[in-house]
């Protein structure tokens, strides 16, 4: 198993096909968007060319691949306004590993790990991120790779029929 990773320039084709499958996949939707009521759930995202490329002049985004496979992505930005602890130099990340056949094999950790060093790199000390309370497993790796609870957003998802809480997490690196 060979994981890599490409920084994100000129979005491809190939990129935007497979975001689009992600974002609109019933199994992804809830994890990666915060929905506020059913419709949400259900409702389809189509991201273009142009969008992305308006996306990376606030984001720095990697491409994740298992064997060469474009299997997932991840991003951070700095000092975004939706910071629970409003703290100067904080990269807020983000990770979706789209493909289920890279799920459940380090993919995710692996690659959290390779994020931080590249933010270390740019200077920043912190990070913060959300994880929705049903989300356990992601929960676990958080925890595993050192992020610790720093607050709640009450009834921020729904899913399966009720609102969820968006646990908001830290870690200094």
């Amino acid at each position: 198993m060979k994981i890599s990773f490409k920084k994100t320039g000129n979005p491809t084709d190939c990129l935007i096909t497979r975001l689009n499958k992600w974002e609109n996949d019933p199994m992804l939707i809830p994890l990666i968007h915060p929905c506020r009521n059913k419709m949400d759930l259900e409702s389809y995202v189509l991201i273009t060319k142009e969008e992305m490329k308006k996306r990376l002049t606030k984001y720095h985004m990697y491409e994740i691949y298992l064997d060469n496979i474009l299997v997932g992505e991840m991003n951070y930005t700095v000092d975004p306004v939706h910071l629970y602890k409003k703290e100067r130099g904080t990269a807020w990340i983000a990770i979706t590993i789209g493909e289920e056949m890279a799920r459940g094999r380090g993919v995710g950790s692996i690659s959290l790990k390779y994020l931080e060093e590249q933010i270390k790199k740019q200077g920043l000390k912190r990070i913060e991120l959300g994880v929705f309370e049903f989300n356990k497993s992601a929960q676990k790796l958080y925890n595993k790779l050192g992020y610790r609870e720093i607050g709640k957003n009450k009834q921020f998802t729904y899913y399966q029929d009720r609102m969820w809480d968006d646990i908001r997490m830290e870690k200094y690196v």
